[in-house]
């Protein structure tokens, strides 16, 4: 079960129901998710930035609920302002969220399980309200090892209090119930069986004609068992912790505002600034 001992916050983040507004708006609620990859040798700059198209997966320990999703659920003992999606560990994203992040993970193996916390961002632009949602902030990833048995690694216990101290307590007292393996489940159970069934897809960016272990990874797959041992070995659900959210909303050109939410540690709450666009 969960070490988590999440927060006390006096109240939701002043921007994360209208957000959600905006965002239930969407026929699909598709962002651009950046991170950091580090430049080769010789470049003028340590890093470079990546992008790519994500899908948003509702806020960390507030699953959606899906008439299709046969996982247990945990019940909502905690509630977060910390957007998710589901990545595969083989994509190039989870490298970069852990060799960006402050412990400067160098070699594959160090990105194999939880972890992270390198700096990233997120843009959804709503076409149905003309508004931008900018969160900036730090990503970290929640692997099968986040719970188990024996000592928990230097990557589960990073997870567990950076993404734990934004979990607000919403049922006192039942937080030891609440388990991270259950959440995780329930995150690939939420997934349709072709997606699960990704999982266990040949090599990501690997060249066609390089040698794979065909048997097990195919194109096409679909997977019902939520267990399936391929496909959970490569599943991972991505935390963003933010630490600013930008609203620019354009669907007035003589109206148009910036508001600029930034979370404050010693309160942990939001200051708000109203400004140009």
């Amino acid at each position: 079960m969960s070490s988590t001992a999440g927060s006390h916050a006096k109240g939701p983040a002043p921007w994360k129901s209208s957000f959600l507004a905006d965002i239930n708006k969407m026929d699909s609620p598709e962002f651009v998710f950046s991170s950091l990859r580090a430049a080769p040798k010789g470049s003028p700059t340590d890093y470079l930035p990546r992008a790519r198209y994500c899908i948003f997966r509702g806020f960390w320990a507030e699953l959606p609920e899906n008439k299709h999703n046969e996982a247990p659920m945990n019940e909502r003992v905690f509630e977060s302002e910390m957007p998710t999606f589901t990545s595969d560990v083989r994509m190039m994203k989870i490298p970069e969220v852990f060799g960006s992040s402050a412990g400067h993970a160098t070699k594959p193996e160090q990105s194999r399980g939880s972890g992270g916390g390198g700096p990233c961002e997120a843009v959804w632009w709503v076409k149905e309200t003309q508004t931008q949602w900018r969160i900036k902030g730090e990503a970290f990833v929640v692997g099968p090892d986040i719970e188990g048995e024996g000592e928990e690694s230097s990557g589960v216990r990073t997870v567990k209090s950076e993404v734990g101290s934004r979990m607000t307590i919403v049922k006192p007292g039942e937080e030891g119930n609440w388990s991270w393996a259950k959440e995780l489940t329930a995150h690939f159970g939420n997934n349709s069986p072709g997606l699960r069934g990704s999982f266990r897809a040949p090599p990501p960016g690997q060249p066609t004609s390089e040698p794979y272990d065909d048997k097990e990874l195919q194109l096409g797959s679909k997977v019902e068992d939520l267990n399936d041992p391929v496909a959970r070995k490569n599943f991972r659900v991505m935390v963003i912790k933010p630490e600013q959210v930008e609203k620019l909303d354009l669907s007035d050109p003589v109206k148009a505002r910036r508001q600029k939410y930034t979370f404050v540690d010693s309160s942990a709450e939001w200051k708000h600034e109203e400004c140009w666009p």
